[in-house]
């Protein structure tokens, strides 16, 4: 890089959180001028669910905020343009999968759940509603399977996100409990790798989700 400033060569930045991948679909969406209802804000596994379901999202007034592989601090870098930008009533923010398969780096509980907070009070900040799910059941990642003891950081986690939920008045969801086995794993009637819902787990997730947020749907 020294060398490349020194010669007056520019280096191409880098777009890490990939903030390139919904800046179209945003700019349409707020030129439209309509109001956003709720955005889901996610990795994967909200990326696939209204792949897999876009009717779901289309007649309850979801945007879909999903990117696959990313982690927390992905997700906080791209808040602003992602969510915030949006004005929607209500927010969504599902994360912490990604964390714990160590996409970024080492897992460190306490770092994701900073994550999570910092969304949490941009979105309070700009009166956009907050809510919080549970990470997923998994017991193994099939990308990289040296990462122990998954379901316990997953369980340990998902505590202090409902105990934060809780200490702050917001609504969280439970995903986790209804999807799990008895080891905490997810149930295998609900996904093809262990990780990611199928179409019939996200009709779990469809029930879960709209049981919880009922009173913000259209």
């Amino acid at each position: 890089m020294f060398w490349n400033l020194l010669n007056g060569n520019a280096t191409a930045p880098v777009d890490w959180a990939n903030k390139a991948r919904y800046a179209q679909a945003n700019k349409e969406l707020i030129n439209q001028g309509k109001p956003v209802g709720i955005v889901m804000m996610g990795n994967s596994i909200t990326e696939y669910w209204e792949e897999l379901h876009p009717q779901f999202f289309k007649d309850n007034g979801l945007v879909g905020r999903g990117i696959s592989g990313q982690v927390s601090s992905q997700m906080l870098a791209r808040f602003r343009e992602d969510v915030i930008n949006l004005k929607p009533r209500v927010v969504v923010i599902n994360c912490g999968t990604n964390d714990i398969a160590e996409n970024n780096g080492p897992y460190d509980e306490d770092i994701t759940m900073d994550n999570i907070m910092s969304m949490t009070e941009l979105a309070i900040a700009n009166d956009i509603t907050v809510v919080l799910s549970s990470v997923l059941p998994c017991d193994s990642f099939c990308w990289n399977p040296s990462v122990k003891d998954v379901t316990q950081k997953i369980h340990a986690l998902n505590e202090r996100i409902s105990a934060y939920a809780a200490s702050r008045g917001l609504t969280y969801i439970n995903y986790h409990d209804g999807m799990a086995t008895r080891n905490g794993a997810l149930n295998p009637s609900y996904t093809e790798d262990g990780v990611h819902p199928n179409s019939t787990g996200y009709y779990v997730m469809e029930k879960i989700l709209t049981g919880a947020i009922d009173g913000f749907l259209p």
